[in-house]
């Protein structure tokens, strides 16, 4: 009785996204007939900064990982997809994470959970990792801004003009993105967001969270520590398709790498993190996640199907 009271009380959390001091997680119907893509402990995604889980409604909305979830759920995966603050520092958004992992296993009765970031999500599913270790049976991270952002280097570089720019933007677009998915109650602090993804703030916090962070400049990381199994891709192209409405900020974003390999706003070498799968995927920092509204090079990959495909290497290493 008490199991099913608390289960009752989680599943009305995950429907209040604006009165819960953290926003809901989303999940989607899985197909329990498919085996595909079906895990031992379900799938926690989390997302970059200016991130959400959705846009809009069910019935006409954008997800961030767009038409991921659907895919894998249809292929047997029980999946979530968390929402943090789009704009803070990763000890914060982490914290967040950790709560809402914390209610995926109460709702779904699971000892662990395997979690898929992107971008800031990267480091965001290592702090959960390092914090309950016990938990988490993999991470993942997708382009992870794992040794920090030339692009965050750049923009502190401006000192005033960062923090005009981080003002504007918390009183411009935050509240936009917040009324389109709801309001989440969610703090929004864009300088701590900048100073957890340059190269100094990724340095210091990689000093603290170790675990899967290659010790050389651009080489992987350890595959499995403390019994939690790491993995990493991303792409290496800045401009994919001149279609895509991302394609003219992403370019120029990645002008601030130089010569280095990057995808618009990570480096290649900066994404490692434990067994690197690619590193030269043919996509963008968008493209990563099927945005913008699944636009991509016309030869690159499909992404929902690497994360169905990396699902199922999750299930075949018994996770």
């Amino acid at each position: 009785m008490l199991k099913s009271k608390l289960i009752t009380g989680l599943v009305g959390l995950t429907l209040l996204g604006s009165s819960s001091a953290f926003a809901a997680v989303q999940t989607t119907p899985t197909n329990t007939k498919a085996t595909y893509a079906k895990t031992k402990y379900p799938i926690v995604f989390n997302h970059g900064m200016f991130g959400f889980t959705r846009l809009g409604v069910p019935e006409f909305g954008l997800d961030y990982f767009y038409r991921v979830l659907p895919d894998l759920a249809s292929n047997g995966a029980t999946v979530y997809a968390t929402q943090v603050s789009p704009l803070n520092s990763t000890e914060v958004r982490g914290e967040q994470l950790v709560r809402q992992v914390e209610e995926v296993l109460a709702i779904t009765g699971a000892k662990k959970v395997n979690l898929i970031g992107h971008s800031h999500g990267g480091p965001t599913t290592r702090y959960a990792a390092g914090v309950i270790p016990s938990k988490i049976a993999s991470v993942t991270t997708v382009a992870g801004v794992n040794k920090g952002s030339k692009v965050a280097d750049l923009l502190l570089s401006t000192g005033v003009g960062a923090t005009v720019v981080s003002a504007f933007v918390e009183a411009t677009l935050v509240p936009v993105m917040n009324w389109a998915q709801g309001k989440p109650n969610l703090p929004t602090n864009m300088n701590a967001s900048l100073k957890s993804l340059s190269t100094q703030g990724a340095l210091t916090f990689n000093k603290r969270f170790p675990n899967g962070i290659p010790t050389t400049e651009c080489g992987q990381g350890t595959a499995v520590t403390n019994g939690i199994y790491n993995y990493s891709w991303t792409g290496n192209k800045t401009v994919t398709n001149v279609l895509d409405p991302d394609t003219i900020v992403v370019g120029l974003a990645g002008l601030a790498f130089g010569f280095t390999d990057n995808d618009g706003l990570v480096g290649t070498c900066s994404a490692h993190f434990g067994k690197v799968i690619r590193d030269d995927y043919a996509h963008n920092h968008l493209d990563e996640v099927n945005q913008i509204l699944g636009l991509r090079g016309l030869f690159s990959p499909d992404p929902v199907e690497l994360y169905r495909q990396h699902a199922n290497r999750l299930k075949l290493a018994g996770l």
